[in-house]
């Protein structure tokens, strides 16, 4: 049995005991967010009895599934492998291999990876006659990646750029590129998470199983979700309202690819009755180092407020070094490190 109180600080424990309901945790880097989630699938499990299967933590990378999993195992060897711990893609991919059929796939669709989409794309390209000089085959997947990251149906990214000239090829590539997908009996990733919601929006006795099936719901970096993965945990959490989100909007750097940090900024406007917890004591750096990442953070605009703090040592001071080129950065850092040694 896991003894919350003499393994979590006061933080952490609080994060961990407040189950009910939405709960916004705010954490630092190196504020131990990780730890924070897996123990509180423990008290779950081992304080209040919840049963296993109707939790489910979700991630972003495979890799980060896999290191929470095995928290998880080390704490409830019994019953973990009755919890839920996946990343949005995996998840969503399990739930339509049940129910693709609703949607007109067959039992057996196949996912396209990269290598498929591009085989696509090409031909696509070569159907429609695009100029891939001028639109190049990346390009067009990336902006359909856009589009369905925003729910955008081809109908709907047609209506917004009608008109638009430029624009042409996109929405042509677009309606073409899912024609072919559907005749191959394929999606792409970007399909798994919007089917998913096509079907909960269509299918509200498929989105009540479900549900049912995951009262307790946890998403760990949370300000790098974007509208798709936004919409799907707001459906799964609707009727049971325990979901708890875990991130930092001071460490959002992922808007290149369609994260909304304003999810995170907006959840107490969303869940209006959210309890917010600040994770704020680092356990990785020295306090030079807290102390000067306090000051930069502190000029970003639009953020929750926090102060991150250590009980570590000063350590050495901070140098400042301004470089011209990324290539130059990895030549100072290098000679830095083998000077130190």
């Amino acid at each position: 049995m896991v003894t919350f109180e003499n393994e979590l600080n006061d933080r952490q424990l609080e994060a961990v005991r407040q189950t009910e309901g939405p709960v916004l945790i705010l954490a630092g880097a190196g504020s131990g967010k990780t730890r924070a989630l897996t123990y509180r699938i423990a008290y779950l499990i081992q304080e209040l009895g919840i049963r296993p299967w109707s939790i489910l933590a979700l991630t972003f990378t495979n890799k980060a599934a896999k290191e929470m999993r095995e928290r998880v195992v080390s704490m409830c060897p019994e019953v973990a492998r009755d919890i839920t711990v996946s990343t949005f893609h995996s998840l969503c991919l399990r739930i339509l291999y049940t129910e693709a059929e609703r949607l007109g796939y067959g039992k057996n669709f196949e996912v396209a990876d990269q290598t498929d989409q591009r085989s696509i794309m090409k031909e696509v390209c070569k159907k429609l006659q695009i100029d891939t000089k001028q639109y190049k085959e990346r390009s067009l997947l990336n902006v359909i990646s856009g589009a369905k990251d925003e729910l955008k149906t081809v109908e709907d990214f047609a209506a917004d750029y009608d008109g638009d000239f430029y624009m042409k090829p996109y929405v042509e590539a677009y309606r073409e590129y899912q024609k072919t997908l559907r005749a191959n009996d394929q999606m792409d990733f970007d399909d798994l998470i919007m089917n998913v919601i096509t079907i909960f929006k269509t299918c509200p006795e498929v989105l009540e199983h479900y549900q049912n099936k995951y009262q307790y719901i946890m998403v760990d970096e949370y300000q790098d979700t974007n509208m798709a993965q936004f919409v799907l945990v707001s459906l799964l959490a609707k009727k049971h309202r325990n979901l708890c989100v875990v991130g930092d909007d001071d460490q959002s750097i992922y808007a290149f690819r369609g994260a909304d940090i304003r999810n995170i900024l907006d959840f107490e406007k969303i869940y209006k009755e959210a309890y917010v917890v600040r994770l704020e004591q680092n356990y990785r750096s020295t306090s030079n180092i807290i102390s000067v990442a306090n000051q930069v953070i502190a000029n970003n605009k639009g953020r929750k407020s926090k102060e991150l703090w250590t009980e570590a040592e000063e350590g050495r001071k901070i140098r400042f070094r301004q470089l011209d080129s990324a290539q130059g950065e990895a030549a100072f850092v290098a000679d830095d490190i083998r000077d130190s040694v």
